[in-house]
């Protein structure tokens, strides 16, 4: 008899997580299916110069270029399909948040009281954890696809607790084209309710040759930066701000990518990943960056406002399929991502990434090509 109860609890049990499981798989099938309707892809067009901006994570597909010769080609690395943007690893494009680059332990004190993030990088938080604002939806304001100044502005809700991160915070990102062969990304960020650290970033990789054109060891590479901050072996800065000179990471003159990579490769690094303080006030829209490319004869100069910016080259790709069927290996791109310095929040010293309700985090930059 009591034999034969348990054997009827244990098919109850099996029989009511079974249908658990089966409504929860559909209902994520279903969820899947409305997110891919959701989904878009629009195209802001000056001329021959155009850019193309899906809702999935605010991400820049593609930036369309002539060269010296009236070529065409699209500079930055991505994929064809927002599918492919929804699985990816490598942050194509996208909009980083809430905090980008690395928080130290996924934990951080604001006002007294201790917060947990999502670790997704070892121990550590990075671009805002496994869902940051590159993967999620956002919603299109408006767009403005055509004329002198074609634009989109897309919008997210971030709600209190998302990734750990404390408050409600409302985002914008407009994306827009201006002559002669400008594109400017203008962030806004607005806390509701509590105090929270912000610090989006945009994540473009960039092959002013064309995406698949091989590496970019040969681009030059001008840096407005003097100083920039070390890391250790998990790429958390030290909290030291240490002058550039006589180091690898010396770009103030113009010079190759790869000119002193052997000396990164020595001394065990496997690339440029490392934040730079621009030179100059914050808060005050300022030269960043120069890159040219020698074959093809584009240059881009970056803008922004921000007091540091990421240097990136690309180390982890490795055999990544993207757009048009190209792979992209190591050194495939670089990218210049305008930040408030990594893991500020653990770091008095640094620059403050704290906005409090009723405050707005303000972050713009103007990409300026030229042929």
């Amino acid at each position: 008899m009591a034999s034969a109860l348990r054997l009827r609890r244990r098919l109850l049990v099996r029989a009511l997580c079974m249908a658990a499981f089966s409504f929860l798989f559909s209902g994520s099938d279903a969820a899947a299916a409305a997110e891919r309707k959701m989904v878009g892809v629009y195209e802001l067009k000056q001329g021959d110069f155009s850019i193309k901006v899906t809702d999935w994570g605010a991400t820049l597909m593609s930036v369309i270029l002539p060269d010296s010769e009236g070529n065409l080609a699209d500079v930055v690395l991505g994929y064809d399909t927002v599918a492919e943007y929804v699985n990816g690893t490598a942050y194509f494009g996208g909009l980083i948040g809430r905090v980008a680059n690395r928080i130290a332990g996924a934990r951080f004190t604001l006002d007294g009281k201790a917060y947990r993030l999502y670790p997704n990088d070892g121990n550590n938080s990075l671009h805002g954890g496994h869902r940051g604002f590159s993967k999620v939806i956002w919603t299109v304001k408006e767009h403005g696809g055509g004329g002198d100044s074609p634009y989109i502005t897309l919008y997210y809700h971030s709600f209190d607790g998302e990734q750990g991160f404390p408050g409600d915070l409302d985002v914008y990102v407009t994306y827009q084209l201006s002559a002669p062969y400008v594109l400017s990304v203008r962030m806004n960020a607005t806390a509701r309710s509590k105090a929270t650290p912000v610090n989006l970033a945009h994540h473009a990789y960039w092959n002013l040759g064309g995406h698949g054109s091989g590496d970019i060891l040969g681009e030059m590479v001008q840096l407005f930066a003097s100083r920039y901050t070390p890391v250790d072996a998990a790429l958390i800065p030290t909290g030291a701000v240490e002058p550039v000179a006589g180091t690898p990471y010396d770009f103030r003159a113009p010079a190759p990518v790869g000119a002193r990579m052997a000396d990164l490769l020595r001394g065990g690094v496997t690339g440029y990943d490392t934040n730079y303080a621009v030179d100059g006030g914050a808060s005050i829209l300022r030269r960043v960056a120069r890159v040219r490319d020698g074959a093809t004869g584009r240059a881009m100069e970056l803008w922004a406002d921000q007091p540091g910016v990421q240097f990136y080259t690309s180390n982890g790709l490795g055999g990544v399929r993207g757009k048009g069927g190209k792979v992209y290996g190591r050194y495939g791109a670089l990218c210049l991502e305008t930040q408030g310095f990594p893991d500020a929040v653990n770091h008095p010293s640094f620059p403050s990434q704290i906005v409090r309700p009723g405050q707005v985090y303000k972050h713009g930059m103007l990409f300026k090509f030229s042929f």
